[in-house]
């Protein structure tokens, strides 16, 4: 792997792979569990120009044939079968989808009825949830008790209004689980020094977190903010009830990799999509 690759914080939190030629990132926290699992960089794939070359998205222009070689790849690598994939529709909001066995393969190999679903939750094997990014938090969960899992895509709305505590607030009611229980990624995404927000932005969040919006917002100088995505996530995880030790923090910034990893920002608007998977 001859790149250079940015970290920040714990670097026990995320590990880096290769495999013919796929490089991903797996959690060790989830690979204790033996829970098949990985999110994707943008290297290992046949996409070319500036979605060079692992994009994962169908919907910004890409070639389908190569976004289905990229599936094939990554899914060889991770031990899952691309057939089967769920993939999310994301729309920067909080709701939430049990996948069934009839899901499976929406998204890929069959047409998609999961429309504007920002989180996914199963206790089915073999169907693996994928969720998409480009700066935005992904947020992996795992019962090992009850052999639940669940991925969500948290951008700055849906970390405002917690999705992630959604998350295990329903992995609760629907399939038992406990808090206390549950294990949480909170993956790679854009960090606080990357992160710049107008006021407008702030305001919204000091409606929900009140005082303690000071903890994760930084003043700068020109009339703007950065705001700390991860510290925000990992606060609503903490008040779900996820146990300190259950939780991995991520150490890798879309925004300060930006030949590992794809970033909105760091492209303007000119890239692919990484992608999260998750499986039973």
């Amino acid at each position: 792997m001859d790149f250079e690759v940015k970290l920040k914080g714990n670097k026990r939190d995320t590990k880096i792979n290769e495999a013919n030629g796929v490089v991903y990132l797996t959690f060790p926290i989830l690979e204790q569990f033996g829970v098949k699992h990985g999110f994707s960089t943008r290297l290992g794939g046949v996409s070319e120009g500036m979605f060079s070359s692992m994009n994962l998205s169908f919907q910004r222009g890409d070639d389908r044939e190569k976004v289905e070689e990229n599936y094939k790849r990554i899914c060889n690598v991770l031990n899952m079968n691309h057939k089967n994939v769920v993939l999310s529709n994301q729309v920067h909001d909080t709701k939430i989808k049990l996948v069934t066995k009839e899901d499976a393969g929406k998204g890929m190999i069959k047409e998609s009825d999961i429309i504007g679903i920002d989180g996914l939750i199963t206790k089915e094997k073999d169907i693996p949830l994928v969720t998409f990014y480009a700066d935005c938090v992904p947020l992996f969960f795992y019962d090992p008790v009850k052999e639940v899992i669940a991925a969500a895509h948290s951008g700055w709305r849906g970390t405002k209004e917690k999705i992630g505590k959604k998350v295990v607030e329903t992995m609760e009611e629907e399939f038992g689980c406990k808090k206390e229980d549950v294990v949480a990624v909170i993956g790679p995404s854009i960090c606080q020094d990357c992160y710049e927000v107008s006021e407008d932005v702030v305001l919204e969040f000091q409606e929900v977190f009140k005082e303690e919006t000071s903890l994760f917002v930084k003043a700068k100088e020109n009339r703007k903010y950065n705001l700390d995505l991860w510290k925000v996530n990992s606060m609503i995880l903490k008040e779900a009830g996820i146990l300190e030790k259950h939780m991995s923090l991520p150490n890798l910034c879309t925004c300060c990799n930006p030949k590992l990893l794809f970033s909105h920002r760091a492209s303007k608007g000119k890239r692919g999509n990484l992608a999260g998977f998750i499986s039973l």
